[in-house]
């Protein structure tokens, strides 16, 4: 049980470390940002659990060149896989 409680607190602050180098790097390198094209979607449920999906335009979503969130900005790695976003009602 201490090895796992060890471990698990090694996890948090190997993370937070990360969090906080991925921060400094961001802001001494300039807060460096791109931007990828992501397609918008509606979908709306009909009968016998299908769905309608309507496509609503695409954007230029500015991302950030980190491992985290940072600035406000998605990082790009994740929106580079996910570039299409669906919006269910």
């Amino acid at each position: 049980m201490r090895g796992v409680r060890i471990g698990f607190m090694a996890l948090i602050g190997l993370v937070v470390f990360g969090y906080g180098a991925d921060w400094v790097i961001f802001k001494i390198e300039g807060s460096p940002t791109s931007q990828f094209t992501v397609s918008h979607f509606v979908s709306a449920p009909l009968k016998n659990n299908k769905e309608e999906m309507d496509y609503t335009g695409s954007d230029m979503v500015p991302c950030s060149i980190t491992l985290f969130p940072q600035g406000g900005f998605t990082p790009c790695w994740w929106l580079r896989t996910h570039t299409n976003d669906v919006k269910r009602f």
